[in-house]
Protein backbone atom coordinates (compact mmCIF):
# COMPACT_ATOMS: atom_id res chain seq x y z
CA UNK A 1 0.00 0.00 0.00
CA UNK A 2 1.59 3.53 -1.40
CA UNK A 3 1.43 6.66 0.97
CA UNK A 4 -1.68 8.02 -0.96
CA UNK A 5 -3.77 4.42 -0.24
CA UNK A 6 -2.45 5.44 2.97
CA UNK A 7 -3.46 8.36 3.08
CA UNK A 8 -6.61 7.75 1.46
CA UNK A 9 -7.81 5.04 4.22
CA UNK A 10 -7.15 7.66 6.97
CA UNK A 11 -8.91 10.28 5.26
CA UNK A 12 -11.83 7.93 5.08
CA UNK A 13 -11.84 6.42 8.35
CA UNK A 14 -12.13 10.00 10.05
CA UNK A 15 -15.18 10.61 7.79
CA UNK A 16 -16.95 7.82 8.97
CA UNK A 17 -15.46 8.56 13.03
CA UNK A 18 -13.69 4.75 13.31
CA UNK A 19 -10.79 4.93 15.67
CA UNK A 20 -7.36 4.09 14.59
CA UNK A 21 -3.73 4.21 15.04
CA UNK A 22 -0.99 5.47 12.58
CA UNK A 23 2.80 3.54 13.09
CA UNK A 24 5.74 5.27 12.33
CA UNK A 25 9.24 3.72 12.11
CA UNK A 26 11.40 6.66 13.56
CA UNK A 27 14.55 4.21 13.59
CA UNK A 28 16.03 1.26 12.25
CA UNK A 29 19.18 -0.91 12.93
CA UNK A 30 19.79 -3.83 10.93
CA UNK A 31 19.38 -6.43 9.95
CA UNK A 32 16.13 -5.42 9.76
CA UNK A 33 13.62 -4.88 6.77
CA UNK A 34 11.84 -1.74 7.77
CA UNK A 35 13.28 1.91 7.34
CA UNK A 36 12.96 5.09 8.55
CA UNK A 37 9.59 6.94 7.74
CA UNK A 38 7.72 3.84 6.93
CA UNK A 39 4.23 3.46 8.16
CA UNK A 40 1.28 1.24 8.70
CA UNK A 41 -2.21 1.71 9.89
CA UNK A 42 -4.14 -0.10 12.39
CA UNK A 43 -7.72 -0.55 12.69
CA UNK A 44 -9.77 -1.10 15.47
CA UNK A 45 -10.13 -4.46 14.60
CA UNK A 46 -6.56 -5.29 14.59
CA UNK A 47 -6.22 -4.84 10.45
CA UNK A 48 -3.09 -3.40 9.52
CA UNK A 49 -2.49 -1.52 6.17
CA UNK A 50 1.24 -0.32 4.93
CA UNK A 51 4.50 -1.55 6.14
CA UNK A 52 6.75 -1.27 9.27
CA UNK A 53 8.89 -4.60 9.02
CA UNK A 54 8.06 -8.32 8.71
CA UNK A 55 6.27 -10.53 10.45
CA UNK A 56 8.12 -11.13 13.33
CA UNK A 57 7.28 -7.70 14.85
CA UNK A 58 4.04 -7.36 13.04
CA UNK A 59 1.68 -9.12 15.92
CA UNK A 60 3.52 -6.70 18.87
CA UNK A 61 2.68 -3.62 16.56
CA UNK A 62 -0.52 -4.63 16.70
CA UNK A 63 -1.19 -4.83 19.79
CA UNK A 64 0.94 -2.01 21.09
CA UNK A 65 -1.33 0.45 18.58
CA UNK A 66 -4.85 -1.25 20.16
CA UNK A 67 -3.51 -0.31 23.46
CA UNK A 68 -3.10 2.87 22.48
CA UNK A 69 -6.68 3.23 20.27
CA UNK A 70 -7.62 2.22 23.70
CA UNK A 71 -6.42 5.07 25.96
CA UNK A 72 -5.83 7.59 23.18
CA UNK A 73 -2.41 8.25 23.93
CA UNK A 74 0.49 7.96 21.72
CA UNK A 75 3.61 6.08 22.46
CA UNK A 76 6.83 5.15 21.98
CA UNK A 77 8.06 1.51 20.93
CA UNK A 78 11.24 -0.41 20.93
CA UNK A 79 11.60 -3.88 19.94
CA UNK A 80 15.04 -5.50 20.47
CA UNK A 81 17.25 -7.52 21.57
CA UNK A 82 20.04 -5.00 22.50
CA UNK A 83 20.81 -4.12 25.80
CA UNK A 84 19.77 -0.26 26.30
CA UNK A 85 18.94 2.37 28.69
CA UNK A 86 15.54 1.91 29.59
CA UNK A 87 13.93 5.25 29.48
CA UNK A 88 10.32 5.80 31.41
CA UNK A 89 8.33 6.65 28.22
CA UNK A 90 9.59 4.40 25.70
CA UNK A 91 7.84 0.72 25.56
CA UNK A 92 10.69 -2.18 25.56
CA UNK A 93 9.76 -5.86 23.57
CA UNK A 94 11.83 -8.14 22.56
CA UNK A 95 12.88 -8.79 19.19
CA UNK A 96 10.99 -12.11 18.31
CA UNK A 97 12.92 -12.43 14.74
CA UNK A 98 16.01 -14.39 14.76
CA UNK A 99 17.83 -11.03 12.54
CA UNK A 100 17.92 -9.37 15.97
CA UNK A 101 17.23 -6.22 14.20
CA UNK A 102 16.29 -3.18 16.32
CA UNK A 103 13.28 -0.93 15.19
CA UNK A 104 11.67 2.37 16.94
CA UNK A 105 7.84 3.14 16.53
CA UNK A 106 6.16 5.99 17.00
CA UNK A 107 2.41 5.26 17.49
CA UNK A 108 -0.11 7.87 17.08
CA UNK A 109 -3.97 7.14 17.80
CA UNK A 110 -6.89 9.14 16.39
CA UNK A 111 -10.07 8.42 18.25
CA UNK A 112 -13.23 9.69 17.34
CA UNK A 113 -14.82 12.12 20.24
CA UNK A 114 -18.67 11.21 21.74
CA UNK A 115 -21.60 11.64 20.15
CA UNK A 116 -23.31 13.90 22.29
CA UNK A 117 -27.31 13.90 21.98
CA UNK A 118 -28.74 17.21 22.79
CA UNK A 119 -32.62 17.23 23.18
CA UNK A 120 -34.68 20.18 22.72
CA UNK A 121 -35.21 23.38 20.45
CA UNK A 122 -34.84 26.46 23.54
CA UNK A 123 -32.45 28.66 24.01
CA UNK A 124 -30.40 26.77 26.24
CA UNK A 125 -30.79 24.02 23.82
CA UNK A 126 -29.38 25.91 20.61
CA UNK A 127 -26.56 27.58 22.65
CA UNK A 128 -25.18 23.66 23.89
CA UNK A 129 -25.31 22.36 20.65
CA UNK A 130 -22.86 25.37 19.66
CA UNK A 131 -20.66 25.25 22.35
CA UNK A 132 -20.64 21.60 22.23
CA UNK A 133 -19.44 21.74 18.90
CA UNK A 134 -16.77 24.13 19.63
CA UNK A 135 -15.78 21.63 22.23
CA UNK A 136 -14.66 19.06 19.68
CA UNK A 137 -17.95 16.82 20.57
CA UNK A 138 -19.82 15.00 17.32
CA UNK A 139 -23.60 16.87 18.05
CA UNK A 140 -26.65 15.56 17.16
CA UNK A 141 -30.36 17.16 18.28
CA UNK A 142 -33.39 16.14 18.57
CA UNK A 143 -36.58 17.89 19.40
CA UNK A 144 -40.44 18.62 19.01
CA UNK A 145 -39.81 21.54 16.12
CA UNK A 146 -36.86 20.94 14.91
CA UNK A 147 -36.29 24.13 12.56
CA UNK A 148 -34.51 26.16 14.98
CA UNK A 149 -31.55 23.41 14.63
CA UNK A 150 -31.28 23.34 11.06
CA UNK A 151 -28.61 26.16 10.83
CA UNK A 152 -26.19 24.79 12.75
CA UNK A 153 -24.73 22.30 10.92
CA UNK A 154 -25.31 19.33 13.34
CA UNK A 155 -24.27 15.82 12.74
CA UNK A 156 -28.23 14.55 12.74
CA UNK A 157 -31.47 16.07 13.55
CA UNK A 158 -33.94 14.46 14.99
CA UNK A 159 -37.94 14.90 14.89
CA UNK A 160 -39.53 13.92 18.26
CA UNK A 161 -38.44 11.97 21.09
CA UNK A 162 -38.05 8.20 19.82
CA UNK A 163 -36.15 5.99 22.19
CA UNK A 164 -35.74 3.99 18.84
CA UNK A 165 -33.99 6.60 16.41
CA UNK A 166 -31.64 7.17 19.79
CA UNK A 167 -30.46 3.42 20.27
CA UNK A 168 -29.66 4.00 16.25
CA UNK A 169 -27.29 6.92 17.11
CA UNK A 170 -25.57 5.31 20.07
CA UNK A 171 -24.86 8.60 21.57
CA UNK A 172 -22.36 8.72 24.90
CA UNK A 173 -23.56 11.20 26.40
CA UNK A 174 -27.22 13.13 26.50
CA UNK A 175 -28.24 16.46 26.88
CA UNK A 176 -31.94 16.94 28.30
CA UNK A 177 -32.62 20.95 27.63
CA UNK A 178 -36.53 20.99 26.92
CA UNK A 179 -37.33 22.95 29.68
CA UNK A 180 -40.84 22.01 29.82
CA UNK A 181 -41.92 20.59 26.52
CA UNK A 182 -42.45 17.51 27.05
CA UNK A 183 -40.26 16.72 29.21
CA UNK A 184 -41.13 13.52 30.78
CA UNK A 185 -41.44 11.84 27.18
CA UNK A 186 -37.70 13.17 26.00
CA UNK A 187 -36.54 12.17 29.48
CA UNK A 188 -37.45 8.37 29.15
CA UNK A 189 -36.02 8.30 25.67
CA UNK A 190 -32.83 9.62 27.17
CA UNK A 191 -32.49 7.08 30.12
CA UNK A 192 -33.37 4.21 27.45
CA UNK A 193 -30.46 5.16 25.13
CA UNK A 194 -27.61 3.72 25.57
CA UNK A 195 -25.98 6.70 26.52
CA UNK A 196 -23.71 6.56 29.88
CA UNK A 197 -24.57 9.51 31.31
CA UNK A 198 -27.77 11.63 30.61
CA UNK A 199 -27.70 15.38 32.12
CA UNK A 200 -30.68 17.34 32.66
CA UNK A 201 -31.25 20.74 32.48
CA UNK A 202 -33.49 21.90 35.37
CA UNK A 203 -33.80 22.74 39.21
CA UNK A 204 -33.12 20.47 42.36
CA UNK A 205 -36.59 20.40 42.97
CA UNK A 206 -38.00 19.54 39.36
CA UNK A 207 -35.51 17.28 38.91
CA UNK A 208 -36.37 15.10 41.73
CA UNK A 209 -40.01 15.40 40.37
CA UNK A 210 -38.65 13.96 37.00
CA UNK A 211 -36.84 11.54 38.91
CA UNK A 212 -40.19 9.78 40.20
CA UNK A 213 -42.09 10.73 37.15
CA UNK A 214 -39.53 8.06 35.14
CA UNK A 215 -40.02 5.47 38.15
CA UNK A 216 -43.56 5.36 37.36
CA UNK A 217 -42.72 5.28 33.49
CA UNK A 218 -40.65 1.53 34.91
CA UNK A 219 -37.16 3.25 34.40
CA UNK A 220 -35.05 0.90 36.59
CA UNK A 221 -33.17 1.94 39.60
CA UNK A 222 -29.18 1.29 37.75
CA UNK A 223 -30.37 3.17 34.62
CA UNK A 224 -31.46 6.45 36.67
CA UNK A 225 -28.49 6.22 38.30
CA UNK A 226 -26.93 7.70 35.06
CA UNK A 227 -29.14 10.78 34.97
CA UNK A 228 -26.94 13.52 36.52
CA UNK A 229 -29.53 16.88 37.34
CA UNK A 230 -29.02 19.27 37.80
CA UNK A 231 -26.45 19.30 34.46
CA UNK A 232 -23.18 20.88 35.30
CA UNK A 233 -21.76 22.53 37.92
CA UNK A 234 -23.23 24.90 39.79
CA UNK A 235 -22.30 28.15 38.20
CA UNK A 236 -24.75 30.72 39.53
CA UNK A 237 -25.90 30.54 35.57
CA UNK A 238 -29.21 33.02 35.09
CA UNK A 239 -29.20 33.56 31.37
CA UNK A 240 -29.94 30.87 28.43
CA UNK A 241 -26.54 31.60 27.25
CA UNK A 242 -25.00 30.42 31.27
CA UNK A 243 -26.92 27.64 31.85
CA UNK A 244 -25.81 26.50 28.69
CA UNK A 245 -22.01 26.71 29.29
CA UNK A 246 -22.49 25.09 32.82
CA UNK A 247 -24.42 21.72 30.80
CA UNK A 248 -21.75 21.46 28.27
CA UNK A 249 -18.73 21.74 31.14
CA UNK A 250 -20.77 18.90 32.71
CA UNK A 251 -20.96 17.40 29.10
CA UNK A 252 -16.73 17.65 29.14
CA UNK A 253 -16.07 16.42 32.28
CA UNK A 254 -18.34 13.22 31.86
CA UNK A 255 -16.43 12.97 28.35
CA UNK A 256 -13.14 12.86 30.59
CA UNK A 257 -14.68 10.55 33.19
CA UNK A 258 -15.46 8.02 30.21
CA UNK A 259 -12.01 8.22 28.27
CA UNK A 260 -10.17 7.30 31.73
CA UNK A 261 -12.39 4.62 32.41
CA UNK A 262 -12.31 3.46 28.47
CA UNK A 263 -8.18 3.76 28.75
CA UNK A 264 -8.61 1.44 32.14
CA UNK A 265 -9.39 -1.43 29.73
CA UNK A 266 -12.91 -0.81 28.45
CA UNK A 267 -14.42 -1.51 25.57
CA UNK A 268 -13.57 0.82 22.76
CA UNK A 269 -16.11 3.12 21.57
CA UNK A 270 -18.64 1.62 18.96
CA UNK A 271 -17.71 -2.00 20.21
CA UNK A 272 -20.66 -4.30 21.79
CA UNK A 273 -21.07 -4.19 25.61
CA UNK A 274 -21.90 -1.81 28.84
CA UNK A 275 -20.44 1.57 28.65
CA UNK A 276 -18.85 2.11 32.09
CA UNK A 277 -19.93 4.11 35.06
CA UNK A 278 -18.66 7.73 34.64
CA UNK A 279 -18.03 9.57 37.22
CA UNK A 280 -20.61 12.80 38.37
CA UNK A 281 -19.76 16.30 38.09
CA UNK A 282 -18.53 18.05 40.80
CA UNK A 283 -20.23 21.74 41.97
CA UNK A 284 -18.15 24.18 42.41
CA UNK A 285 -18.14 25.80 45.97
CA UNK A 286 -20.56 29.07 46.06
CA UNK A 287 -19.05 32.34 44.92
CA UNK A 288 -19.41 35.07 47.57
CA UNK A 289 -19.77 38.60 45.77
CA UNK A 290 -17.39 41.22 46.72
CA UNK A 291 -19.72 43.99 46.02
CA UNK A 292 -24.16 43.88 46.41
CA UNK A 293 -25.23 42.64 42.77
CA UNK A 294 -28.61 44.50 41.61
CA UNK A 295 -31.34 42.01 40.65
CA UNK A 296 -31.93 42.07 36.93
CA UNK A 297 -35.56 43.24 36.09
CA UNK A 298 -36.18 40.93 32.96
CA UNK A 299 -35.76 38.15 35.28
CA UNK A 300 -38.39 36.47 37.33
CA UNK A 301 -38.08 32.94 39.79
CA UNK A 302 -40.40 30.36 38.77
CA UNK A 303 -42.55 30.25 42.37
CA UNK A 304 -42.77 26.12 42.19
CA UNK A 305 -39.64 24.90 40.81
CA UNK A 306 -37.36 27.30 41.28
CA UNK A 307 -36.08 28.00 37.56
CA UNK A 308 -35.10 31.26 36.54
CA UNK A 309 -37.24 32.81 33.42
CA UNK A 310 -36.57 35.44 30.89
CA UNK A 311 -40.01 37.22 31.27
CA UNK A 312 -40.01 39.09 27.54
CA UNK A 313 -39.76 35.49 26.39
CA UNK A 314 -42.09 33.37 28.98
CA UNK A 315 -44.85 31.49 27.34
CA UNK A 316 -46.68 30.53 30.31
CA UNK A 317 -47.94 33.15 32.22
CA UNK A 318 -50.94 33.43 35.12
CA UNK A 319 -52.58 36.67 36.40
CA UNK A 320 -53.54 36.01 40.20
CA UNK A 321 -54.10 38.36 43.24
CA UNK A 322 -53.37 41.43 41.49
CA UNK A 323 -49.84 39.96 40.64
CA UNK A 324 -48.45 38.07 37.20
CA UNK A 325 -46.83 35.07 37.35
CA UNK A 326 -44.28 33.32 34.97
CA UNK A 327 -43.81 29.62 34.64
CA UNK A 328 -41.02 27.27 32.56
CA UNK A 329 -43.50 25.13 32.04
CA UNK A 330 -47.22 24.07 31.86
CA UNK A 331 -46.40 21.78 34.40
CA UNK A 332 -45.40 24.21 36.62
CA UNK A 333 -48.45 26.41 35.61
CA UNK A 334 -50.70 23.80 36.37
CA UNK A 335 -49.13 23.23 40.03
CA UNK A 336 -50.07 26.51 40.57
CA UNK A 337 -53.18 26.79 39.55
CA UNK A 338 -53.46 23.55 41.80
CA UNK A 339 -52.46 25.66 45.34
CA UNK A 340 -52.16 29.47 44.18
CA UNK A 341 -51.83 30.45 47.71
CA UNK A 342 -48.97 28.48 49.00
CA UNK A 343 -47.30 29.35 45.54
CA UNK A 344 -47.72 32.90 45.41
CA UNK A 345 -46.59 33.21 49.08
CA UNK A 346 -43.32 32.19 47.85
CA UNK A 347 -43.77 34.41 44.81
CA UNK A 348 -44.11 37.10 47.33
CA UNK A 349 -40.81 35.89 49.54
CA UNK A 350 -39.06 35.88 46.40
CA UNK A 351 -39.43 39.31 45.43
CA UNK A 352 -39.28 40.59 48.89
CA UNK A 353 -35.71 38.96 49.32
CA UNK A 354 -34.82 40.49 46.03
CA UNK A 355 -35.28 44.06 47.46
CA UNK A 356 -33.78 43.14 50.66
Amino acid sequence: MNDDTLLQLEQRLIEASLPFAVTTVIRALPPTSAWVGAQALVEADGALHGWIGGGCSRTIVIQAALEAIRSGQPKLLRISNTLATQEADVEDHAMPCASNGTIELFIQPTVPPPVVLVLGATPTALEACVLAQRMGLRVAAAASVTLPLAALGLQRVIEGFDSAAFALLKPQLVLVATQGDADEQALEAALRSPAAAVLLVASQRKADKLREAMRVRGIEPQRLAALHAPAGPYIHARTPEEIALGAVAGLVALRRSLEQEQAGGALLPGTAGTLPKVRPCESMAPVVPVAPVAPTPARYVNPVCGMAIDIASAKYVVDYGGQRLYFCCDGCKVEFEREPGKYLAIAQGAQQGETT
